[in-house]
């Protein structure tokens, strides 16, 4: 099977243009692992549309087999391997994904595709909930904002977010009762109106370098808070990089941001 490695700001997946296997969890499990396999967040799979809404279609698998219905970094990397190999002549491309249909216009250097704004849709900013994430009574209850971008978010807003523990509070939020299905747990402080700083525990995935729907969905929140202005760029600051998240007043959010391979490779499948 080839593959190639491709990354959003450090969110890193292995991307194979065919129709997905039977096995792909237990393969996506196995390659992702970062000892034993290939190492990455994940699986990425790209195929033709089977309509002509869309021009291409991609399903994503976690780490842990299971699969996510969006990821932003992810499909900035999808219109750039589908363009950089003459897959299609298009700079603008709609994809098919789990959450909808996604309209990406790639931004060109050299002739190759380097990143992509992508109309991520409709963000919806739901209330404020107040969870207790430790086993005992005593413990601090934490308030945060459940976002939908397409998939579930838990936007935490922090006094400073490189002192978060990420490796301790993510999965006791990620499996937290309050959110049957799982969510994505991101952390992020307020550093001006126009920047925020985020980190993320991913779920199925774990502690991630960048989320692209995380960025949307915490500077959604922030915006319904009125700490960011709508209708302008706010700069998100991940441990991979930045990206520039514009949230209109319609509720559609915009994410640009760069589009990065790393190698190909063949493994037995």
């Amino acid at each position: 099977m080839h593959f190639t490695k491709m990354h959003g700001l450090g969110n890193d997946y292995l991307y194979v243009y065919g129709e997905v296997p039977a096995n792909v969890s237990e393969l996506s499990i196995r390659l992702s692992d970062r000892h034993f396999g290939v190492g990455s967040d994940g699986m990425i799979f790209i195929a033709p549309a089977k309509s002509a809404a869309a021009d291409f279609t991609m399903r994503i698998f976690n780490a842990d087999g299971s699969e996510a219905m969006m990821c932003g970094n992810g499909i900035r990397c999808v219109g750039k391997y589908v363009y950089d190999r003459g897959l299609t002549d298009k700079t603008t491309i709609d994809i098919d994904t789990l959450s909808g249909i996604k309209h990406l216009v790639l931004q060109m250097q050299d002739d190759k595709a380097c990143g992509a704004t992508v109309s991520m849709g409709h963000v919806v900013v739901g209330d404020e909930l107040t969870i207790r994430v430790g086993p005992h009574d005593e413990d601090p209850a934490l308030a945060c904002m459940s976002v939908n971008v397409g998939n579930p978010h838990a936007v935490f807003f922090v006094p400073d977010a490189e002192a978060v523990p990420l490796t301790t509070l993510g999965p006791r939020i990620e499996h937290h009762t309050s959110f049957p299905g799982g969510v994505n747990a991101e952390f992020v402080q307020v550093l001006s109106p126009r920047e925020l700083r985020m980190r993320v525990w991913e779920r199925g995935s774990g502690v991630t370098l960048a989320c692209g729907t995380g960025a949307c969905a915490s500077t959604a929140a922030a915006v319904s808070k009125g700490l960011c202005p709508a209708d302008e760029p706010v700069t998100v600051r991940l441990d991979g990089g930045e990206l520039q998240i514009t949230v209109q007043a319609n509720g559609e959010v915009l994410m640009t941001g760069p589009a990065t391979t790393v190698y190909e490779g063949e493994v037995a499948p």
